[in-house]
């Protein structure tokens, strides 16, 4: 039976949920304070990379991470069928450089263990480095190659999401101005009772907006329902900066040999920065982090530690000045694992929000859980619904507060 669902946030993974939700033959309704895509979702890199990214151990988040990626292909191709547009999914693979000899060590020990999950990554030395990224500095000592990551082009994405969602019926309110979920009243309007927290939000541009289920995906702004919920939700904004440097229609001789085009084939990660270019011939380089509260603006200092790292890896950007710099804010969490699930005694509302970096990765895995924990089934992946739980820093008997 088809359901009403209203979706609190309109960034990448409001989106997302609104897609799946309306793909499963919901009615769905996507209430936004300000612009569709307008914070954090639009700023990112907008990379798949969870054998990179998550270097630690297995844990549930990697899993999580690692199932998100094996749905992207599929999940793009059915954004870009019913949008008619392109997110630029790239299977460009991923190179973790060594600067050092030192710093092959780590890498061959998370080469270890990631092999069991598919990764099909090798250590590979300066000549075959030389041979798989050019322009790479030629003292570097070796990388790890992981051939399976990709990378989207993000703010196309969110577009080809938006387009995607509206030619579904999902109705998108932006500009919604103060949003208040509501506690239950009893009654019809999708309301429970018992003082639960109640399927309906409270709009300043659109008066009461109810459905059969609420699903929060408030960004950096979900600790704003912690009150409401009874439970901590301790998700904060971090600062991420990025700059693009310039490479379309240039070239440069060198490795690669002069008169070619300027390009970067992979992604590539250092342990101070990345970097991913982008079919439009962008480089995009990040991120410099801070802890600024709600402040976007970019600032010298971020962007300079980008510009001073970018020739250590890429000499061939020495003295080249950025052609954009911009800033979003991630949300985090304390643990740095997002909060996905429902708040307790009020099954059909749930909070998926707190993605920190990696919002753009796990967006089809989310939604996907969401759904699914709507319908009253298990999510895709074993453990989810324990290790994610949003009241999870409550304190509860028998739950540690942290992982």
């Amino acid at each position: 039976m088809s359901r009403h669902i209203v979706i609190l946030g309109g960034g990448i993974i409001g989106l997302s949920c609104a897609f799946e939700a309306a793909l499963a033959g919901d009615a769905v309704t996507v209430v936004e304070p300000g612009r569709v895509g307008g914070q954090a979702s639009g700023a990112a890199a907008g990379m798949l990379a969870p054998f990179t990214e998550n270097a630690e151990q297995p844990d549930a988040f990697f899993r999580l991470c690692l199932d998100s990626l094996h749905r992207y292909p599929e999940w793009v191709r059915a954004v870009e069928e019913v949008s008619g547009l392109s997110a630029e999914l790239v299977a460009s693979g991923c190179l973790t450089v060594a600067l050092h000899e030192a710093d092959l060590q780590p890498l061959q020990a998370r080469l270890a263990w990631q092999q069991r999950f598919g990764a099909s990554s090798e250590l590979v030395g300066p000549e075959r480095l030389r041979t798989l990224e050019p322009r790479l500095h030629p003292g570097i000592a070796g990388a790890l190659y992981c051939p399976v990551e990709s990378h989207v082009h993000a703010p196309k994405l969110v577009a080809a999401l938006e387009a995607a969602c509206r030619r579904l019926g999902v109705r998108l309110l932006e500009h919604a101005g103060e949003i208040t979920p509501l506690r239950g009243s009893g009654g019809s309007g999708g309301l429970d009772g018992d003082g639960a927290v109640a399927a309906a939000v409270e709009t300043g541009a659109h008066g009461r907006i109810s459905g059969d289920a609420l699903v929060v995906c408030a960004g950096a702004w979900a600790n704003a329902y912690a009150e409401l919920c009874g439970f901590p939700i301790p998700v904060h904004p971090i600062r991420g900066q990025i700059c693009a440097f310039d490479l379309a229609g240039s070239a440069a001789g060198g490795a690669a040999g002069a008169g070619e085009p300027e390009r970067v084939r992979h992604m590539v990660f250092s342990s101070q920065a990345y970097w991913v270019q982008k079919q439009d011939g962008r480089l995009i380089c990040g991120a410099s982090e801070d802890a600024a509260g709600y402040d976007t603006s970019v600032t010298e200092r971020g962007i300079a530690r980008l510009t001073r790292w970018t020739p250590r890896v890429f000499p061939f950007l020495d003295g080249r000045n950025p052609v954009m710099k911009w800033a979003g804010l991630r949300p985090a969490t304390r643990d740095g694992w997002p909060l996905i699930g429902a708040v307790p005694g009020s099954p059909n509302v749930l909070i998926a929000a707190g993605h920190y970096r990696n919002g753009i990765l796990l967006s089809p895995a989310t939604a996907a859980m969401a759904v699914r924990l709507l319908s009253g089934e298990e999510p895709p992946v074993a453990g989810a619904a324990a290790s994610f739980a949003p009241d999870r820093f409550a304190g509860r008997p028998g739950v540690p507060a942290f992982h």
